[in-house]
């Protein structure tokens, strides 16, 4: 990006921890409570970020938690020929996360709510709607899964909860109400997200431990969505679909709708193949169908 152009954005605006943490980088490295690590596997670059106490929160604008940023090795509006593998890949930090220490017993949940934040009807901010349409919600056939072979299935609902100008409501008053009634052992909370630099527009995938406040990266925060608010785990998985500029312009990629599109397949098969881990991600494609 050159600097003509870079001036126009700002690393106060992002979604992406990644982002703020180069932002508060010196040459003497990073304030102190604020650790990255980065490693590289077959499918991704992952760069790990944790922010460890409530003064390096602060500092970096990220509620204290565990932030983990996947580059794929090939664009997500692209048709992988390992996209299995790269959704195997992600299913293993989504398991990370929900049997991270600060769990009960460190095992997995056995029931979980998957909750697509954002506007169905705007391309760049339909991702979560988009991934809850994939996900193989089983709750309601639990009691006959023996029956359909599932024996030893975890329990799983979905939600798309629109944004507060569609339904009046803000999504963390509908999944607050879906926690009470169903009481899942965690959530997992899919939106689409901002950030600064245009070089991260459809090329990451972040998940966190910290939750999520929706609309943040574009000045529109909500309440948010977090094992403080709603009383169970929950884990936040977004892709950067937008970058969001000081001067109120927001640039997202002419390839929008294809990328949305595969990226929430993906995304959706990581959490799918996290939750039903004795089904292959054929027998998911046939399921969610």
């Amino acid at each position: 990006m050159n600097k003509e152009y870079k001036r126009y954005f700002t690393a106060d605006r992002t979604d992406l921890a990644l982002e703020s943490a180069n932002s508060v980088r010196t040459d003497e490295g990073l304030p102190e409570g604020i650790c990255v690590s980065t490693e590289k596997t077959s499918c991704f670059t992952v760069t790990d970020v944790r922010v460890c106490s409530p003064e390096a929160a602060k500092r970096i604008g990220k509620p204290v938690g565990r932030y983990i940023t996947l580059e794929p090795n090939a664009p997500l509006d692209m048709a992988w020929e390992n996209a299995d593998a790269a959704s195997m890949e992600l299913s293993g930090y989504i398991k990370m996360l929900l049997e991270s220490s600060d769990s009960a017993n460190g095992d997995s949940p056995k029931s979980v709510l998957i909750a697509g934040l954002g506007n169905e009807t705007v391309t760049p901010d339909s991702l979560g709607p988009r991934v809850c349409s994939h996900i193989f919600a089983t709750r309601h056939i639990e009691k006959n899964a023996p029956q359909l072979g599932f024996e030893g299935m975890r329990s799983v609902s979905a939600l798309s909860c629109g944004v507060m100008g569609q339904t009046g409501m803000e999504p963390s008053e509908l999944i607050g109400a879906a926690v009470r009634e169903l009481k899942p052992e965690a959530v997992i909370a899919v939106d689409a997200l901002a950030c600064a630099g245009v070089g991260h527009l459809g090329r990451t995938i972040q998940l966190s431990d910290a939750g999520i406040s929706p609309g943040s990266g574009v000045q529109n925060s909500r309440q948010e969505l977090s094992k403080d608010s709603l009383g169970v785990k929950t884990i936040a998985i977004g892709i950067p679909t937008i970058a969001d500029s000081e001067s109120g312009m927001m640039v997202t990629p002419k390839n929008i709708d294809k990328l949305v599109s595969m990226s929430a397949a993906m995304v959706a098969m990581g959490i799918n193949l996290c939750l039903h881990p004795s089904l292959s991600a054929s027998e998911l494609r046939l399921l969610t169908s």
